[in-house]
């Protein structure tokens, strides 16, 4: 991967099945006006280098919302194809029986990036101790994690909400896992409506902590937000699209209104993610 030569790294990119075929699929995208992104993994990678980016790429393993789930092997697969561009992260359900000899297995194939988790589509709290086994294991390799946070689109305007309970995307859950995991590097997924203040607080006061900007317009953004990104989480924050939902291109867009420092705009875009995901080549 040659970093020195990107423009961007999108660290919050899903790996999404063409087949829509539930009401859940067709809200979102409604919720999101989402466009004709491609989904094929391949084509996926191809239209990342074309833009000259490089993007971490992740399923989710759950099964509430009915949605079909890309394995991770097939991840995996993508990024061997392409590695100039696919940054491969797991996606394990913490609370099935084997999560943790799941998690072990492919840290020990030296493939997997990281791993993704999305508490309110997975239906646990991020501090419940079941899942303290799952964060132990990922621990000892300092792969990071990515936490949704915040409001889910998935379920929005569905009956129910789709059974998906808001409670479990709250932020501060996860500051006891920071504080409890401290070694394990923790990214929060997403503007965390409504509870922004609070992820900007655990981000500011837990070292191994970052917020990814992904799922929301910029032109979104509350105004303290841009103000800790401008100052005190300059080097905290990371670029996130959430496609196929928010394209690279549409974020963008709207990033470039922001009123953001120039000297921070390439943090944000890609330094901070390069060095969190330790993509620089080791010096002999």
């Amino acid at each position: 991967m040659d970093v020195q030569n990107l423009v961007a790294v999108d660290v919050h990119v899903h790996a999404e099945s063409a087949e829509r075929d539930n009401a859940v699929d067709e809200a979102v995208r409604r919720y999101f006006g989402a466009g004709d992104a491609p989904l094929a993994l391949d084509d996926l990678a191809q239209y990342y280098r074309e833009r000259r980016m490089a993007c971490v790429v992740f399923s989710v393993d759950e099964q509430l919302s009915g949605r079909r789930v890309i394995p991770n092997e097939a991840v995996l697969a993508a990024a061997r194809a392409h590695p100039d561009v696919v940054i491969p992260f797991a996606s394990i359900n913490p609370l099935r029986p084997d999560a943790v000899e799941q998690a072990r297995e492919l840290i020990a194939g030296g493939e997997v990036r990281g791993f993704k988790l999305h508490p309110p589509l997975q239906e646990f709290a991020p501090n419940d101790r079941r899942v303290y086994p799952f964060y132990e294991a990922v621990q000892e390799s300092r792969l990071p994690v990515i936490f949704h946070t915040g409001h889910s689109g998935i379920g929005t305007g569905v009956r129910g909400g789709g059974g998906i309970r808001l409670k479990y995307g709250a932020p501060m859950l996860i500051d006891d896992v920071a504080v409890d995991f401290p070694d394990m590097p923790i990214i929060m997924a997403h503007p965390s409506f409504p509870w922004q203040d609070e992820a900007i607080s655990i981000c500011l006061h837990k070292p191994q902590v970052y917020i990814d900007l992904s799922g929301w317009s910029p032109k979104y953004f509350s105004p303290t937000l841009v103000q800790y990104a401008n100052t005190l989480l300059r080097e905290k924050l990371l670029f996130g699209s959430d496609y196929p939902l928010i394209t690279p291109d549409r974020w963008l867009r709207d990033f470039a209104a922001l009123p953001i420092r120039e000297e921070v705009r390439p943090l944000i875009l890609k330094e901070n993610a390069i060095r969190l995901l330790q993509l620089t080549p080791p010096t002999s």
